[in-house]
C-alpha cells in the first residue's frame, strides 16, 4: 500500500503511518487494524460498523485523503440519499485534507475533490443515481455511508458496478432494525465470507480516543435510564422489529429537500422543555397532502434557560413561526417569549398523548429527515408496555423516548382537536364508502 507503520503499543490512541517522510498519527488502533494492516486491493469488502461516536466517519475520510495521495484512483462516495452536495461527506473530506496538511495537493471544487497526480472523489445518491453509477468506469474504492439506510435494490446493483481491477467496497453505518438489507448482507458476508475477502470490525465510542465529552454525557444519562436504548444507540445492536414499537411501519427516513417546505402551506414547530436530565427539544416540521414530514430537530440535555435562544436559533426561521411549547412551563414560554420567539402553550386533556398518537397514526407516511438523529432514534424505541410474562401489547403508552414525539404533538395543536384540520378520511374508511 506504501504506508511504513512506526513502532507504536497496542493501546495507544497514535498508530503512526509515513508517507514520504511525513509521519501520520490516527487516533484509533481499529483504523490501522482495518484501513491500513491489509494493502489495498487484498479485501473485497471493508465493513465498519457500530453506535455513535466511534468515529468511523473520520478514520475513514483521513485514510482516503491518504490513499489518493499515494496513488491516482477515482474514489465514489455514495449514500442512499443525496438531494445536494451538502447531504455528502465532501465537508468531511474536506477537514482531513486541511488537517492533515495537504491543501496544497487536493482542490476541493464544489461537486468533487481532486488531487494534483488524477485521484478523483466523487459522491452520488444511489437512489436517484443508480444508472448514471452504472456507467461509470475505474472505480478503485466505494465508500458507502450512512449504509443503514441503503435499500436491497441498490445493494444489487452497487457491487457489480464497482468493477476495477483490485477495487473495494467500503462500508459505514450505524444498524438500526435486523431486517434491514445493510445489517442482513453484513452477517452474510460475516457467516459466509465472499470471495475476494472480507474486514467486518465493530467500532463504538469506546474505540474512540476523542469521543467528545458532550457526547459522553449523553451516553451516560441513556446508559442510566434505558440500557436496552443505550445497547441500541450507543452499543450499535439492532433493535428487533416489535408490534409494541408505536409508530412501526408508518414512518421512513429520507434526506429530502430543503426546499420541499415551500410546498407545505405552512410550517409548523414544537417544543418539549428538559425537566434536570431530560432534553430539551425543539421539532419543525410540514405537511403536505397526507404526509408528515419531520425536517428538523434541536436536542440537548441541560441546557439552561439563558441558553434557550440559542438553542432555538439552530432551527432555520425559528422566530418567524408560532411555536407551541408544553403549557406546563409558563415561565418557560414568557422567558422565550420576550426573547422574541412567538411561543405559546399546547392545549392538553385527558387522553390528549393517546389522541396525538392516534392523528399522528393518521398520516399515510411520517418521513424524518435523516439528520434527525434523536427523531429517527425516538422513532424506533418509542413504545406500547409489553406484559412481561406473555409479550402481549397493552394499549399504554411508556413515557420515554418521547421528548421529539411529543414536540411534534404540540407542533400540530389545534390539528389533533380538529379546530385547524380538515376532514381526514382514511383509505380503509374510503374503501367502505
Amino acid at each position: 500500500m506504501g504506508f511504513s507503520h512506526g513502532e507504536a503499543p497496542r493501546g495507544k490512541t497514535d498508530s503512526p503511518v509515513i508517507i514520504d517522510g511525513v509521519l501520520y498519527a490516527f487516533s484509533s488502533d481499529w483504523a490501522t487494524e482495518v484501513l491500513y494492516d491489509r494493502a489495498l486491493g487484498s479485501v473485497r469488502w471493508r465493513w465498519t460498523y457500530g453506535g455513535r461516536g466511534g468515529g468511523k466517519s473520520v478514520e475513514i475520510a483521513r485514510a482516503l485523503v491518504l490513499l489518493g495521495v499515494i496513488e491516482p484512483m477515482t474514489i465514489l462516495c455514495a449514500r442512499e440519499f443525496q438531494n445536494s452536495i451538502n447531504d455528502s461527506v465532501l465537508a468531511l473530506l474536506e477537514a482531513q485534507v486541511i488537517d492533515l496538511g495537504l491543501s496544497h495537493f487536493y482542490k476541493v471544487k464544489n461537486n468533487e475533490i481532486e488531487g494534483r497526480n488524477g485521484t478523483r472523489f466523487t459522491f452520488k445518491g444511489l437512489r436517484n443515481n443508480i444508472q448514471s453509477i452504472k456507467s461509470m468506469h475505474g472505480i478503485k474504492i466505494c465508500w458507502v455511508e450512512e449504509a443503514q439506510t441503503v435499500s436491497q435494490d441498490s445493494w444489487d446493483i452497487l457491487g457489480p458496478t464497482v468493477r476495477a481491477n483490485k477495487s473495494e467496497v467500503w462500508v459505514s453505518f450505524n444498524p438500526r432494525e435486523e431486517e434491514d438489507p445493510t445489517y442482513k448482507l453484513m452477517i452474510r458476508h460475516q457467516e459466509d465470507p465472499p470471495d475476494g475477502g472480507v474486514i467486518i470490525r465493530k467500532v463504538n465510542y469506546c474505540d474512540n480516543a476523542f469521543f467528545p465529552d458532550v457526547l459522553r454525557q449523553e451516553m451516560e444519562y441513556c446508559k442510566r435510564i434505558d440500557y436496552e436504548a443505550y445497547e441500541h444507540i450507543w452499543l450499535g445492536l439492532p433493535k428487533a422489529l416489535s408490534e409494541a414499537v408505536i409508530f412501526s411501519g408508518k414512518y421512513r427516513v429520507e434526506a429530502f429537500s430543503d426546499e420541499l417546505w415551500l410546498e407545505a402551506d405552512r410550517l409548523f414547530y414544537g417544543a418539549d422543555f428538559g425537566f434536570a436530565n431530560d432534553p430539551s427539544t425543539l421539532i419543525r416540521c410540514f405537511i403536505i397532502g397526507t404526509k408528515l414530514y419531520i425536517e428538523y430537530e434541536a436536542y440537548g440535555v441541560g441546557v439552561e434557560l439563558d441558553e434557550m435562544p440559542q438553542f432555538y436559533d439552530s432551527i432555520p426561521e425559528a422566530r418567524k413561526w408560532p411555536i407551541h411549547g408544553d403549557c406546563s412551563r409558563p415561565e418557560t414560554i414568557s422567558y422565550l417569549s420576550r426573547q422574541g420567539f412567538i411561543i405559546d402553550g399546547a392545549t392538553k386533556w385527558p387522553g390528549s398523548v393517546e389522541d396525538g398518537i392516534t392523528y399522528l397514526k393518521g398520516f399515510e407516511e411520517i418521513i424524518i429527515h435523516e439528520r434527525c438523529k434523536h427523531m429517527i432514534d425516538e422513532a424506533r424505541l418509542y413504545s406500547y408496555k409489553t406484559d412481561r410474562l406473555t409479550g402481549e401489547v397493552l394499549p399504554v403508552v411508556l413515557d420515554k423516548h418521547n421528548h421529539c414525539w411529543d414536540a411534534v404533538r404540540y407542533s400540530l395543536d389545534g390539528y389533533i382537536t380538529g379546530k385547524n384540520n380538515p376532514l381526514r378520511i382514511s383509505k380503509n374508511l374510503l374503501g367502505r364508502i
